[in-house]
Order: structure tokens, then sequence, then C-alpha cells
């Protein structure tokens, strides 16, 4: 039945040992307080007295305290969402966007960096210089195809056509894409 197929399903692990990346949603300046980003935790573990570094800010500070809820915590995990008072930070220097991970770990802004894609619907072909607009966690950065790598069968994955001039609606493809201004962008593990 569907309860028993329901009552089957398993709660996958969290990403509890990868690094802290945790994007940064918004971020506020409160009176005591200070500088608090909000967001939500994706991988890694937030805990009180951590260093982090902000990238693409690239900006060190010290967690004094983490809330969750309107309660205080001392650590927060993967799906959790808090915000946390950051010491050494001005709110000026942060914005939604940024990602925080752990000072000997953080995280990466390419300059460049290669994509599978599926074109979903799109009016027009898609040539190299193109500039949409990238969704990337909190960041929203315009990025331009560098290269159109090669074209795929959607269905298999198996190569359609090597450096095809353009790709369109339906076309799922390999591209390399170059972000207009620093953003943060990590390989798939």
């Amino acid at each position: 039945t569907l309860v028993a197929a329901l009552n089957e399903l398993h709660v996958p692990p969290k990403p509890t040992d990868k690094p802290l990346r945790l994007p940064v949603q918004d971020v506020y300046s409160i009176t005591g307080a200070g500088t608090v980003p909000v967001g939500r935790i994706e991988t890694g573990i937030l805990k009180v007295g951590m260093k982090v570094h902000f990238m693409p800010a690239d900006k060190i500070g010290e967690v004094k305290s983490i809330e969750m809820h309107h309660e205080a915590i001392q650590q927060a995990e993967p799906g959790d969402n808090v915000g946390f008072n950051v010491r050494g930070v001005d709110k000026k220097d942060l914005r939604r966007g940024d990602v925080a991970g752990p000072t000997d770990n953080p995280p990466t802004v390419a300059k460049s960096f290669t994509a599978q894609i599926v074109v979903l619907n799109h009016p027009s072909v898609i040539t190299v210089g193109y500039t949409p607009v990238f969704h990337a966690h909190t960041a929203q950065v315009a990025c331009t195809f560098e290269e159109i790598q090669k074209s795929l069968d959607p269905k298999t994955g198996a190569t359609k056509q090597e450096k095809p001039d353009f790709i369109k609606t339906g076309d799922a493809a390999i591209v390399k894409i170059r972000p207009t201004k620093p953003m943060v962008i990590e390989p798939a593990k």
C-alpha cells in the first residue's frame, strides 16, 4: 500500500562530514548584537566560537552566537535556518549571495566553470556570448556562455555533437560558463 511504501522511506544522512557552506540570505545590524547574517546551512556544522570566511566578500569573522527560531543554540547543522552574530565583519561588507565557510576551507570563487545544462524553454537559439542570470543558492549573477563543448542526448546522456554552433529548447549540453562578477560555485562531489 502507499502508506507502507511511505513508511519504508528513510531520511538521508545530513552532510555534516563536509565543510561548512552557508549561503547568506540576508544581513542585519542589530543594536547590542552587531552584524547578524541569516541563511540555511547546506553542508557542515556551524559552531559558536568558530572563525568563518565569507566569499566572495573575502571577509573573516568569529561566530559569537547562533539563534534558530528565537532560541540560542551552540551549533547548527544542514537544513537549519539560522541567524548568527559575527564579530569582526561590518553589515556593509556582506550581502545576499555571499557564502560562509570555515577559514581553513573557504568557499570557492570560480573564474569560470563547466556545467551540464538542459534548455527547458527558450524562445531562440543559444550561442557563445549569451549572458543569462544564473541563480546559485542565494546568489544571482549574470554569466556568459564561453564555449558549448558538446550537445548531449537528453535521454541517454550520450554525446550528440562536439562543439555545436548553438543549442535550443530540449537540448542538453556541456558548456563553459564565466560569471561577470565574483560568485561562489563549487565542483559537484
